[in-house]
């Protein structure tokens, strides 16, 4: 008989997990809810003045209290929020604990308070500001809960039903600011108890994705491929307890007894994906290194278009190599620059979902620095964009500038995806489409693509053929997300060479929006 204690997040309380309890009760299980001071209770017994060490001994009590399993343990199941006191709980009683459950949450870490994983940028500039030490800077100690149509920044309400919904709003609390801006202490105890997240992918995480954020070598998702945790997922939104309780009863109970989908570490003997040799042969075209930005010039007189390609993200600010060095994207620098114009890779700062406006200026600084070269055409430039990299081509679309000739992505993030915190932000392609005008497009799509990417990528299409966008898309049915360096097939390298030429073509050929430059001579890009 598996004990859980179930520990909700942002504004809710122990009204949520109503199902998933009964559920899991029917089942034979025992099932506690833990109330967090200042979430349950009547209103008038809400506190402001609560912080995260609060919730933590909220949830400690409840260890204390209840009946454990056979094994004198119990599972802690931490949604959103809730995974934090749930980790600070677990550190404090190991040896109570026989799981951690995060349910569509975060990786807490020590130092690092709750208000790291608020999915809304905007919200996390503002509560993090210095005025903001006293209250959220505006005099209130607490955080208003969220409209009823507001409830999407904080995670995709895919799945709930609308009277549920109706029902979250109205008993909706204030979260104490305490609870957020307080960092987690960990002693590093709760490292020793077994762990399985729950994903729900309706909130555009999958084991898929995870799975590739471990292989790009980010130090702190090292501990995912220890074979003590196990993974799920859900294809639902961010409030599963609402929109599929029975399912989420059975995947709780499957966690608990040690099931799930375990990740595979990166080999030692083998490069990860991302490190894998480029599918093409390319030329030995020189480097020239300008600060973050890396040149890969032709040999030639005159000035040549430039291809500017820009990495996708978030990629660790401790990865090594960095993405200018990793073999896919000097693959692409080295063509570019056999075919006679000037490849240019550069590393943009996007290590995290709040550096999308620092990783934006690093691009424009890099276009700025690429037009300056006296061996560059500053008047036909194409930019690339690829994977994560993709929110980053927004500016771009919603403004070109006449000198742009073209704009590439690949296999890329065409709007934020639910849990990213960037839906109300300029970071979203498929909108900032209509302002294309007649800049060519070219969008290599993969067939293979995760799906939660993918339905980026058709609502960009979408949008684009609505607005009458110059679009050229290139297929590659059975590629994957990175095929450059994973699929060594004929249908990826004739992928790449079809987006290649009609990049080029638009680079070296007459301006198809804005003004017109004087023609150059073009060399013939299109031999192999």
């Amino acid at each position: 008989m598996t004990t859980f204690i179930l520990v909700s997040g942002l504004f809710t309380g122990t009204h949520i997990w109503q199902d998933t309890a009964a559920r899991l009760t029917a089942a034979g299980a025992r099932a506690h809810t833990a109330a967090l001071t200042g979430l349950d209770g009547p209103r008038e017994s809400r506190h402001a003045d609560v912080d995260l060490e609060t919730h933590i001994a909220d949830v400690l009590a409840v260890v204390d209290a209840v009946e454990a399993g056979p094994d004198g343990k119990v599972v802690l199941v931490g949604h959103d929020y809730g995974i934090h006191p749930v980790a600070g709980a677990a550190d404090r009683r190991p040896d109570r604990v026989a799981r951690i459950v995060h349910l569509d949450s975060g990786l807490p870490r020590d130092g690092v308070p709750a208000l790291a994983a608020v999915p809304d940028q905007s919200l996390r500039e503002r509560l993090s500001a210095p005025a903001t030490a006293g209250g959220d800077g505006h005099g209130a100690a607490v955080l208003a809960p969220p409209a009823h149509d507001e409830w999407p920044r904080w995670g995709s309400t895919d799945g709930v039903p609308a009277a549920s919904l109706d029902r979250l709003t109205a008993l909706a609390a204030p979260q104490p600011l305490g609870t957020l801006l307080q960092p987690l202490r960990l002693s590093g105890a709760a490292g020793t108890v077994p762990s399985t997240g729950v994903l729900c992918t309706g909130n555009g995480t999958s084991i898929e994705l995870v799975q590739m954020l471990v292989g790009l070598g980010d130090p702190a998702l090292r501990t995912l491929t220890d074979p003590r945790v196990t993974f799920f997922e859900l294809p639902t939104g961010h409030w599963p307890m609402l929109s599929r309780p029975a399912e989420l009863a059975d995947v709780l109970l499957r966690a608990a007894a040690g099931e799930g989908h375990r990740l595979t570490p990166v080999a030692a003997d083998e490069p990860p994906a991302h490190l894998r040799p480029f599918l093409l042969d390319v030329p030995e075209v020189p480097r020239e290194r300008h600060g973050r930005v890396d040149l890969y010039p032709p040999a030639a007189e005159e000035p040549r278009p430039a291809v500017v390609f820009v990495h996708g993200g978030p990629v660790s600010a401790d990865a090594v190599p960095t993405p200018r060095d990793w073999p896919g994207l000097t693959g692409y620098a080295r063509y570019a620059a056999g075919q006679g114009a000037v490849g240019v890779l550069l590393d943009h700062r996007l290590h995290d979902l709040g550096d999308h406006d620092r990783a934006a200026a690093d691009v424009a600084a890099a276009v700025e620095l690429v037009r300056a070269d006296p061996r560059v055409d500053a008047d036909r430039i194409a930019l690339w964009f690829f994977s994560g990299g993709g929110l980053l081509a927004a500016d771009w679309l919603a403004a070109p500038p006449p000198w742009l000739r073209c704009l590439a992505a690949t296999y890329p993030v065409l709007a934020p995806l639910p849990n990213w915190g960037l839906s109300g932000t300029r970071f979203h392609p498929a909108r900032a489409v209509a302002g294309a005008g007649a800049l060519p497009l070219v969008l290599t799509r993969v067939g293979r693509e995760m799906p939660e990417i993918a339905a980026t990528v058709e609502e960009f299409l979408a949008a684009a053929r609505d607005r009458g966008a110059h679009l050229e898309v290139v297929d590659v049915p059975h590629g994957h997300h990175g095929f450059e360096t994973v699929d060594h097939t004929d249908e990826a390298r004739a992928a790449i060479r079809h987006a290649m030429r009609a990049v080029l073509r638009h680079a070296f050929g007459p301006a198809a929006h804005g003004h017109q430059s004087a023609r150059r001579p073009a060399p013939d890009y299109r031999r192999e």
